[in-house]
């Protein structure tokens, strides 16, 4: 049976994964890092359920709830890399998402871009936890957001983009 806190050798790997030192902190994401925050609508219009990752316990802030998400490849630009996070950590196609904007953390030396986007017209999302990294990804509707021990980064920008949502 895996130990649930150290990380299983089976992990997506590429050039960008490792640790940088940004002032007095470490960021993970050698090139930044970039994460998709899909949303699926009320018939309003209304963001309704949000598609959130809970991390998996051997993972930095482990236990917490964030959006799928990780470090960028040599050369990849943050939406690529956030659409290739959620298909690895969570099954979303690619092609079932409409990006709508970006919102973008900037440190010193490191970069973290949200990735904010609708379900595509006509399509169908169903997360799943398609990898080590996550303990669950699931559709988490607005309302219980309150309820959940969200990731520290993630909680703070959460009011910033839910208005990128309209």
């Amino acid at each position: 049976m895996p130990n649930p806190i150290l990380p299983p050798a089976n992990l997506h790997r590429h050039d960008g994964d490792g640790w940088i030192t940004c002032e007095d902190h470490r960021h993970w994401g050698l090139f930044g890092a970039a994460g998709l925050l899909l949303v699926r609508r009320d018939d309003g219009g209304a963001p309704a359920d949000l598609v959130l990752q809970h991390r998996a316990l051997w993972s930095h802030m482990g236990g917490t709830w964030g959006i799928p998400g990780g470090a960028l490849a040599p050369g990849e630009e943050p939406t690529a890399g956030a659409l290739r996070e959620a298909e690895e950590e969570a099954a979303i196609d690619p092609a079932a998402v409409r990006v709508v904007g970006t919102h973008v953390l900037e440190h010193p030396a490191w970069s973290y871009t949200t990735v904010v986007a609708d379900v595509a017209p006509g399509a169908r999302v169903e997360p799943r936890a398609a990898d080590p990294e996550s303990l669950e990804v699931r559709w988490v509707g607005v309302d219980e957001l309150g309820g959940l021990e969200l990731l520290p980064a993630f909680g703070e920008a959460l009011p910033r983009l839910l208005t990128l949502l309209g």
